[in-house]
């Protein structure tokens, strides 16, 4: 690499784009978008001809890649490194993304090396009507061993939510499934147990409680390193994501807890040269620590947050792994001593949106919160089943990140962004 890097970036999208360019602690670099947003996250993708596209406007740009990254989940963290290993740019390993990936394949890694999980077994969906798993007790949760955003994720505390649990699962799977049973058969000798169970098949999980903690960072050198962790509140007896909240507000030990597993099982699945986040559950009461989940790639969403604290976001960690170095991140550098990503939600069902906030309500937000970066998906017109990757029991109308001095400052701020997005929905419209 001499002069500007050519880093070509799957879904490259405006805000993760503003947030990155020119960013100090990186050398001189050129963003390409390679696939938009909407290509990626069709329902109607499929892998191969997603790689196919991607490698036919890679050839076709005019401009040698020096990198190659992305921060969306599946299927974007396994185009990531096939390629990368095409065009030999420095990557993850294929099988370690997809062992993080594989919900299922994960949860066998992680049981080598530590107790910090729930008990968990597949679903044989082969008959009509599928039973429980043996050693996993209610309540539990449901989900395909691949998906993303919560989706097709199900809470069942009885056998009549068991069987309606399946029954969604079994109607959405192949929409992931069917391209993870692409990317598995891109792998060599596969572990029995994942041979077997394929792309489409159904985990079981025993019901974690507690606080939920989310620890960021990075591989290099075969080393996992901890930049972060960020706390996440759901809206009072649901399981949707109400505010992720950075920086922790969790005991260090609880933090460094954390961080001991995740070196551990990242060791293990041998992930490097790559960004990670890995969610758990903290029982305070039990002083007891489960992991949700472990993602091969930052939390995009997250981004914002340590922009605001922290000086510079973490898209600074994946474009120097991307390039081969080694990541400088500045540590409470920021503007402010604590940020938050606020979703409003709406849990009433179906509708169409009649009315989403217009240019002139985020001018008046803005004046009020220059800081404020505002994300809204359910526009005017949407119907909100439209709505791409949501979770199982709502409907995500809008996003606002926010930077505060202390927990209350940026509550206040964020009850004020409320009043500020007016939102119109028709249920009568869903016939």
């Amino acid at each position: 690499m001499s002069g500007v890097a050519n880093v070509f970036v799957l879904g490259l999208d405006d805000r993760n784009l503003q947030l990155v360019e020119g960013l100090p602690g990186l050398p001189p670099c050129r963003y390409h978008p390679l696939l938009r947003r909407e290509e990626i996250m069709s329902d109607a993708h499929d892998l191969p001809r997603l790689l196919e596209m991607a490698e036919e406007r890679l050839c076709s740009a005019g401009a040698v890649p020096d990198a190659v990254i992305g921060y969306w989940d599946f299927p974007v963290t396994s185009m990531v490194p096939i390629l990368c290993h095409r065009h030999g740019l420095p990557a993850p390993d294929l099988r370690a993304v997809a062992t993080c990936e594989d919900k299922y394949w994960s949860r066998l890694e992680q049981q080598r090396v530590t107790t910090a999980h729930p008990a968990f077994s597949l679903v044989d969906l082969g008959p009509e009507r599928p039973a429980p798993p043996a050693g996993v007790g209610y309540p539990m949760w449901l989900k395909p061993v691949k998906s993303y955003s919560s989706e097709l994720a199900y809470k069942a505390a009885d056998r009549a939510e068991f069987d309606a649990a399946v029954a969604g699962i079994k109607h959405g799977i192949d929409r992931v499934g069917s391209d993870f049973d692409h990317l598995l058969s891109m792998l060599d000798a596969l572990p029995p147990e994942i041979a077997a169970a394929g792309g489409r098949a159904c985990l079981a999980e025993e019901e974690v409680h507690g606080h939920q903690l989310t620890v960021e960072g990075y591989c290099h050198q075969g080393e996992p390193h901890v930049y972060g962790a960020i706390d996440s509140a759901c809206y009072p007896g649901t399981s949707s994501f109400l505010c992720y909240r950075y920086p922790s507000a969790l005991p260090p030990e609880v933090v460094d807890r954390a961080t001991g597993i995740s070196t551990r099982v990242l060791r293990r699945i041998g992930l490097d040269r790559c960004t990670f986040n890995i969610e758990f559950f903290w029982d305070a009461e039990r002083d007891r620590l489960d992991i949700l989940e472990i993602n091969p790639r930052l939390s995009q969403s997250h981004a914002p947050l340590f922009a605001f604290v922290d000086g510079a976001p973490n898209l600074q960690a994946m474009v120097r792994l991307a390039l081969g170095l080694a990541p400088e991140l500045p540590h409470r550098a920021g503007d402010f001593a604590v940020a938050g990503k606020w979703h409003l939600r709406t849990f009433r069902g179906d509708a169409v949106v009649r009315r989403s906030p217009s240019p002139d309500d985020l001018a008046r937000l803005h004046a009020e919160f220059p800081e404020a970066i505002v994300d809204i998906p359910a526009t005017a017109g949407l119907r909100l089943s439209e709505l791409y990757a949501q979770d199982s029991y709502s409907y995500e109308l809008a996003a606002v990140y926010l930077g505060g001095q202390d927990d209350d400052d940026l509550a206040a701020k964020w009850d004020r962004c409320v009043q500020l997005l007016p939102f119109e929905l028709d249920e009568e419209a869903i016939g």
